[in-house]
């Protein structure tokens, strides 16, 4: 574990001491370039990343926390299905990130959609993290005290009304810390987005579910794949970049469990 954590910490160290010098303006307001990196911005990246995150929060988290409802307060113990849905649950959790792009591929073939929009993207990185979701809101719900759903149960409360009003209010701090992690998760991911068709060189700014976009692990990915230092010094600038990003995520999960958590 010490090991691990010294690699990490030199490995962080080293992408700060080289990505400190374009930690400029320019990082954030201009668009990449294929010749001219001294110029070059990670603008479409950044925005891209907001709205194919945000995309998949809209599509993950409500059927993850249907789902996950589904399960733990209303399916039968001997239900057939339930044990189906579960089971299949627990096996996607573990399957490889690019096969969700290939599945999402083949969807947006389907229904005629073109892949390398920021919906196909969504969608991607949506069935990705929803068995995350699934099993972070179980867990959740799972915490709750019994005694609450018995005493709205016996006060004339019927079992959906308990869940929106009892079960789901006291099982937001774990919610909320399971489905932004997962997000966290989804915003570095690049291999689904890849396969989709993800652009490396966007000089414009996503405007809508079917526009094209680019993300940061994409950027990277193309900046880092370059000889020129200056590609690399941008990597690493974009690197750290992301890694804020996802570290504000996290904050905002701690954030959210720490206010909805009661104090005894």
């Amino acid at each position: 574990l010490a090991f691990g954590i010294l690699v990490l910490i030199v490995l962080i160290v080293t992408t700060f001491i080289d990505g400190l010098p374009r930690m400029d303006k320019a990082l954030f307001t201009n668009y990449t370039s294929q010749i001219d990196p001294s110029s070059a911005g990670a603008r479409a990246a950044i925005l891209g990343t907001l709205w194919v995150i945000a995309t998949t929060a809209v599509l993950a988290i409500p059927i993850g926390i249907a789902a996950a409802a589904y399960l733990e307060e209303f399916a039968s113990k001997t239900s057939r299905f339930a044990h189906i849905v579960e089971l299949n649950v627990q096996n996607l959790a573990a399957v490889p990130a690019i096969l969700y792009g290939m599945l999402a591929a083949a969807a947006a073939l389907a229904i005629g959609l073109p892949r390398n929009t920021v919906l196909a993207g969504g969608i991607a990185l949506a069935l990705l993290i929803l068995p995350v979701v699934i099993v972070a809101t179980r867990e959740a719900l799972r915490a709750v005290p019994q005694e609450i759903r018995q005493g709205s149960l016996a006060l004339g409360a019927s079992p959906m009304q308990t869940l929106q009003r009892q079960t789901l209010p006291a099982a937001v701090p774990g919610i909320a810390t399971g489905t932004i992690l997962a997000l966290s998760r989804a915003m570095g991911e690049a291999a689904p987005l890849l396969l989709l068709g993800g652009l490396v060189f966007v000089k414009f700014d996503p405007n809508g579910l079917l526009s094209g976009f680019t993300t940061m692990p994409i950027q990277i990915f193309d900046w880092a794949g370059r000889s020129q230092e200056e590609f690399q010094q941008l990597a690493a600038a974009a690197s750290i970049l992301l890694l804020v990003m996802v570290i504000a995520l996290n904050g905002l999960a701690i954030i959210i469990r720490n206010k909805f958590t009661p104090t005894r």
